[in-house]
């Protein structure tokens, strides 16, 4: 294993610090693993979080017209109830907190109880969960569909309404519109080295891919051999769009990498989705091309399409300043 780290088990605190020095307008809670804008605001608190190692979400996405903090539990875990309990009460303004919550069963759990313990508190506390994750099958009945990298074109929304002076429901509410417009998938080329293991999670064949892989390194739906760019593209995107109508509709489009995959090959990869974006007649409003939501170096991508209406293109635009993310 070949990383610049120190001891494994500081990975999540160093790099925690490390941003706070690269970022002063941040500020970091030191063993609560908490990254928080250093000025609370007099709105909505929108916080999120989950494990690390796919950054620069989440604690990337900390700043002004996103998120007021991010959480980080340890290498690909949810962080636990207290830490999550520390960005509420940290962040809460007496104008509420949103909590964005990725659909893992830990995510889900942790951030419940946080939320029970900050209402005992007589702070008011809503959540959203983002299922953005075509190649898994969504159910009513257990976990279902993952939050991947879709997750951040709803911190964005959700940021730039809170931004807006709204209440509390009414960004709820312009998070479950984000997320209902919300589609991605994903493949793996490589898999990934978790720092205190040291060695790969899983094994991938030399020209074998795997279609639908998690951001965790959970299965995906096919293994297969290399494709092209092209090929790539069609297998992604037919996915998606068979899951939901974006007929007729302006989108944003975002290419995501999940680590260790070159922009070369992630502007080709997109090059190839606004092709075919364009032949369905699909007006591509906005693209966002980079490393979003990564899986340590794992090689490869997602693709994440939002269906846009009049308030979501204006929220998108919103000036935001963050680490991970800037506009305006």
């Amino acid at each position: 294993m070949k990383k610049i780290i120190n001891e494994p088990t500081k990975v999540v605190s160093e790099f925690l610090k490390g941003m706070e020095k690269a970022h002063p307008e941040l500020e970091y809670t030191e063993k609560l693993e908490v990254l928080s804008r250093r000025e609370k605001s007099d709105k909505v608190a929108v916080i999120s979080g989950g494990g690390a190692g796919h950054e620069p979400a989440h604690a990337g996405y900390v700043g002004m017209g996103m998120l007021d903090a991010a959480v980080t539990g340890n290498v690909f875990s949810s962080p636990s109830p207290d830490r999550i309990i520390e960005a509420i009460t940290k962040m809460n303004a007496g104008k509420g907190v949103l909590m964005i919550i990725k659909n893992y069963s830990g995510d889900i759990m942790n951030f419940g109880l946080a939320k029970d313990l900050a209402e005992l508190e007589d702070i008011q506390v809503e959540s959203v969960v983002v299922r953005d994750d075509v190649a898994v099958k969504d159910s009513t009945y257990s976990t279902g569909r993952r939050g991947i990298a879709g997750t951040v074109f709803v911190h964005k929304i959700a940021g730039a309404k809170a931004e807006t002076g709204a209440s509390l429901q009414e960004v709820k509410a312009a998070a479950e519109k984000a997320i209902e417009n919300i589609r991605s998938m994903g493949m793996a080329m490589t898999p990934c080295t978790l720092p205190a293991v040291g060695k790969p999670g899983f094994l991938l064949g030399e020209d074998e891919v795997e279609i639908g892989m998690g951001i965790h390194g959970e299965p995906g739906v096919m293994r297969t051999t290399m494709k092209t760019a092209q090929e790539t593209a069609e297998i992604l995107l037919d996915k998606i769009l068979q899951d939901y109508d974006y007929s007729n509709s302006e989108v944003a489009l975002m290419v995501n990498g999940l680590g260790a995959t070159p922009l070369m090959e992630l502007y080709i990869l997109e090059n190839e989705i606004q092709t075919l974006l364009e032949e369905k007649q699909i007006k591509v409003y906005k693209t966002f091309v980079g490393n979003y939501m990564t899986a340590l170096d794992m090689s490869g991508c997602s693709v994440t399409l939002m269906k846009l209406d009049e308030e979501l293109k204006k929220l998108l635009d919103a000036p935001c300043n963050t680490p991970g993310l800037k506009i305006g």
